[in-house]
C-alpha cells in the first residue's frame, strides 16, 4: 500500500502545482490585460489638457512672406550641459508646421565674443536659414548655446560622477546624481560672477539678429557685434523678433531684454569708440516701436525671481507704455508678449500669477502676460486608483509636443489658429 500512497501523494502534487501554475498564468493573464487595457485607453484617449489665459497670439506665421522684412526666433537653452544642434528635434517640427520644406545646405556657427568683456568666451550661435522657394517665404532660426560658460566650473563635480566614486551607488541613484550634477549647479553659478558673461552671450545673439541678415552673417569663427547703427534701423523696423526659451533660459531671456533696456538707457556711458561699441538714435527709436513675443516653455520665472534685487524700473507700465504716459520715450519696445508654458506635473515650472509683471519685470518691456497650463507627460490612470505623470518628461517634453509646436507657430484665438489648437485647447480671455 505504501508505494500506492506514495504515488497518489505525487500525483496529488503535481495536479496541486499543475493547477497553481494554471493560476498563476490566468492572474498574470489579467494582469497584462489590465496593464494593456490602461495603455491602450492612454494611448487612444489622448485627454492631456491645454488651456491658455491672457491674450490672443498669431504666432510665427503671421509674420511669415511679409514684402519687407524677415523672421527671425532665437531659442535659448536652459540648465544642463549643451552642444550646438540641441534644437533639431524642434526645429524640424516648427519647420513642418510652418511649410518651411526647404533649408540652406549648412548651418552657420559664430564663436560670441564681446566688446564689454574681451577675451572671453561666451558660446555659440549656430544659425539655420528655412524657406519655403515656392511661396517665397524664409525664416532665420539662431539657436544660443551658452552652457561653455558653465561648462568648466561645473568640472568640479567631475570626481562625483568618476568611477572612483560613482560605483557605490545604485544604478538607478548613480543616473539620478549625474543628471543632478549636470542641471542643479547651473541656477548657482548663474547667480555668481558667470551671469554678466550668459546675459552677454544673450545680447551679442540679439545684436547679430538685429544687424543683418543671413547673407550678412559669419559662416564662421569668433566674432563680436559692436553695436547697432543706422544701417540696423531698417532691419530693427521691418524684421519680426521671437525668442523661445526653456527653464533658465527664461530668466536669461528676460534678464537679457533688461540689460538691453539698461544698456539703451545708458547710451553715452558704455557706447563710445574707446570700447568699440555703436548704438544709433534711429536704431533705438526703431527697437522703440517693436512688438517682442516670448515663448517660455516649462517657465521658472516664479522660483528664479527669489532673493533677486527688482529691476531698474517697476510699477508704472502706464508712464511707459502709454502714448501719454511722462516716460513713453524711454520704454524699450512697445510690447513684450510672454506666453508661459507650464505643465502642472512639472516639479520645477510654475504659471506666472497675478501682478508678477508689474513687480518683477522691468517696466520698460512693456510685458503682457499669458499663461499656458498644458500636460505634456501623459498622466497614467489605473481605472481611479492611481495616478501619475513622469515629471522628467513634463520638465523636458515641450520640443515633441505637436501643441506646443502649433500654439508657437500659428498662435491662438484668431482665424489662422491651427485646427489642432483649436480642438485641443481651451482659451480664456482676460480684460482689465
Amino acid at each position: 500500500m505504501k508505494p500506492c500512497f506514495t504515488l497518489s501523494v505525487k500525483i496529488r502534487y503535481l495536479l496541486s502545482s499543475f493547477s497553481i501554475v494554471m493560476l498563476l498564468t490566468a492572474c498574470t493573464s489579467i494582469g497584462k490585460g489590465i496593464a494593456q487595457a490602461v495603455l491602450e485607453k492612454s494611448e487612444t484617449e489622448d485627454a492631456r489638457q491645454c488651456q491658455v489665459w491672457g491674450q490672443p497670439f498669431t504666432g510665427i506665421q503671421a509674420g511669415l512672406g511679409k514684402e519687407k522684412g524677415k523672421t527671425k526666433v532665437l531659442f535659448v537653452h536652459g540648465v544642463g550641459d549643451h552642444i550646438p544642434g540641441y534644437t533639431t528635434q524642434f526645429l524640424e517640427k516648427l519647420a513642418k508646421e510652418l511649410n518651411l520644406t526647404a533649408r540652406a545646405y549648412s548651418q552657420k556657427n559664430i564663436g560670441l565674443s564681446a566688446p564689454l568683456l574681451a577675451g572671453k568666451d561666451l558660446g555659440n550661435l549656430r544659425v539655420s536659414h528655412l524657406l519655403n522657394e515656392e511661396r517665397g517665404i524664409d525664416l532665420t532660426f539662431y539657436e544660443l548655446t551658452w552652457s561653455q560658460i558653465t561648462r568648466k566650473q561645473k568640472e568640479l563635480l567631475v570626481f562625483d560622477n568618476s568611477g572612483e566614486y560613482d560605483f557605490r551607488r545604485a544604478k538607478i541613484n548613480s543616473l539620478l546624481k549625474k543628471f543632478s550634477n549636470d542641471t542643479g549647479p547651473d541656477p548657482i553659478i548663474y547667480l555668481g560672477d558667470s551671469r554678466d558673461a550668459i546675459l552677454a552671450a544673450f545680447t551679442q545673439s540679439f545684436c547679430w539678429m538685429a544687424t543683418g541678415d543671413w547673407d550678412d552673417l559669419p559662416a564662421s569663427g569668433i566674432h563680436a557685434c559692436t553695436g547697432l547703427n543706422d544701417s540696423s534701423a531698417d532691419y530693427i523696423a521691418h524684421d519680426d523678433y521671437v525668442f523661445i526659451s526653456h527653464s533658465l533660459g527664461s530668466r536669461i531671456t528676460i534678464d537679457g531684454m533688461q540689460r538691453i533696456a539698461h544698456l539703451l538707457a545708458n547710451v553715452a556711458k558704455y557706447a563710445d569708440a574707446s570700447n568699440n561699441v555703436n548704438i544709433a538714435d534711429s536704431a533705438v527709436v526703431a527697437l522703440q516701436n517693436k512688438q517682442v513675443p516670448i515663448y517660455m516653455l516649462s517657465n521658472q520665472l516664479p522660483m528664479l525671481q527669489l532673493g533677486r534685487e527688482l529691476p531698474e524700473v517697476v510699477g508704472s507700465p502706464s508712464e511707459y507704455c502709454s502714448i501719454t504716459g511722462a516716460n513713453y520715450n524711454k520704454r524699450m519696445v512697445s510690447k513684450t508678449e510672454i506666453i508661459a508654458f507650464s505643465d502642472p506635473n512639472d516639479l520645477l515650472s510654475y504659471g506666472i500669477p497675478p501682478g508678477f509683471a508689474e513687480q518683477y519685470i522691468d517696466t520698460r518691456l512693456c510685458p503682457s502676460i499669458t499663461n499656458v497650463s498644458i500636460n505634456i507627460a501623459r498622466v497614467m490612470d489605473a481605472f481611479g486608483l492611481a495616478d501619475l505623470a513622469n515629471p522628467l518628461e513634463a520638465h523636458v517634453g515641450y520640443d515633441n509636443d505637436d501643441r506646443v509646436i502649433a500654439l508657437i507657430a500659428k498662435g491662438i484665438d484668431h482665424p489662422n489658429a491651427s485646427p489642432l489648437v483649436n480642438q485641443r485647447c481651451e482659451f480664456t480671455k482676460e480684460v482689465k
